[in-house]
């Protein structure tokens, strides 16, 4: 049997354990609907052919990465006029090191504001409604979903696990666990749209289009997340759909909106870096008090690495690879996406291949950590106070649910790879 075939093969058993996985935490073993599991699978499979494998939607999504650099080059003008040199300005003195002059904070983060403020201001203009109404359509035909988590499913490509939400919320009150259950999943399988351009940023130097890829992970941890939700909490999902609405009043208003909510996450995003990366480097430090192990240090990375290989494995990594790539895993579900990103953008070339390369973008593709399951938390107990005993708990299996999403995107791509 060739290799080419055993990798694929392994992918295809990483799709099994996935679904076997969910199916055992499952509330409701009982409760296993086979056409619905692969309808799931159908729609996840489609959105990759049709986005990966179809020559003009390929070059499409190639072609995004130009909306990369023309979003880049307009953040750096306002950094720079804000910032100056340190924003991506002219330097006032002869540069020796360019690399080093590099900062993320004033310099790609920024990303996130801008990115934030024209979501804003498209969605006042009805373009994402109107995109986020398609997504919504196929979910409630495909899935079964009713409108309400539905439309705030479809709404949380381009918008975060918590603002997504407040389109429906006059129906999140009477929302089932498992309409709850379903809306956590996706929030944690998924990434918002104002951090797609800084990922993207992130791995351009190392993937071909870094944003269409990213795009194309979040789109198919939808149905993937829904499914996965509905398998480990069965239950009835057909809330009515109310209508969609944020309050913007003008484009300006939209801007402004935008800007403020923008500001908000990149000044949390600033601050959890500093934490994570102190913490980790005080993590390292403990461990390298231990004697070594295999003839080298004890790190963090190499930890990780070590319990979370065997998932990398069954995504489709080699094995020669799964300790770099589930040390990638463990950083991502320890720590967060962003920061296992720019770890991937560091490695060493030729630490893992480019089919492996492309399956840990996807694996990593999700909010699905501790610090955003207490920002979930956080938020749905603010819009739902009287539901915060159901909220928590819930809050903890979607992180399961997010996890098994994001790695069901991936081994969906390791075997079309």
């Amino acid at each position: 049997m060739s290799e080419n075939l055993l990798v694929h093969l392994q992918s295809v058993l990483g799709l099994i354990v996935i679904i076997g996985l969910a199916w055992i935490l499952s509330e409701n073993r009982g409760a296993f609907r086979f056409r619905m599991v692969a309808s799931a699978l159908l729609l996840q499979l489609a959105i990759a052919l049709l986005l990966l494998k179809i020559p003009p939607a390929r070059a499409a999504l190639l072609s995004l990465n130009n909306v990369v650099n023309a979003l880049s080059q307009a953040t750096t003008a306002g950094a720079s006029f804000v910032f100056g040199y340190v924003g991506g300005g002219a330097a006032p003195f002869s540069i020796t090191n360019p690399r080093a002059l590099t900062s993320f904070a004033f310099g790609v983060l920024p990303l996130v504001i801008v990115i934030s403020a024209l979501s804003a201001l498209l969605w006042y203009w009805r373009i994402l409604p109107v995109i986020v109404g398609g997504i919504a359509f196929v979910l409630r035909r495909v899935l079964g979903l009713g409108g309400a988590t539905a439309l705030a499913s479809g709404a949380m490509v381009f918008f975060g696990m918590i603002e997504a939400p407040l389109l429906v919320r006059p129906c999140l009150a009477k929302m089932t666990r498992t309409e709850l259950f379903i809306l956590f999943s996706v929030g944690l399988a998924s990434v918002a749209g104002t951090m797609f351009v800084l990922y993207a940023t992130v791995l351009k130097a190392v993937l071909p289009g870094a944003l269409g890829h990213v795009l194309v992970a979040s789109m198919m941890a939808l149905p993937g997340a829904v499914m996965l939700a509905r398998v480990m909490v069965p239950g009835d999902a057909a809330t009515e759909e109310v209508p969609a609405q944020l309050g913007y009043r003008s484009s300006m208003d939209a801007v402004a909106k935008g800007t403020e909510d923008g500001l908000k996450i990149y000044l949390q995003i600033m601050a959890l870096l500093i934490v994570m990366v102190a913490l980790i480097s005080l993590a390292d430090q403990i461990l390298g008090a231990l004697p070594p192990f295999a003839g080298a240090p004890i790190t963090l990375e190499r930890v990780l690495g070590f319990l979370f290989a065997p998932l990398a494995w069954l995504y489709g990594v080699p094995w020669h690879e799964a300790g770099v790539a589930g040390s990638l895993l463990g950083t991502k579900t320890i720590i967060n996406e962003l920061v296992a990103y720019l770890q991937y953008a560091g490695l060493p070339k030729d630490s893992l291949d480019p089919r492996s390369g492309l399956i840990m973008v996807y694996a990593l593709c999700g909010f699905a950590n501790f610090g955003s399951v207490g920002i979930l938390i956080a938020g749905m107990s603010a819009l739902m106070p009287e539901r915060r005993a159901e909220i928590v708990p819930l809050a903890l299996r979607a992180m399961i649910s997010g996890t098994l999403a994001s790695g069901l995107s991936a081994s969906m791509i390791g075997l079309l790879t």
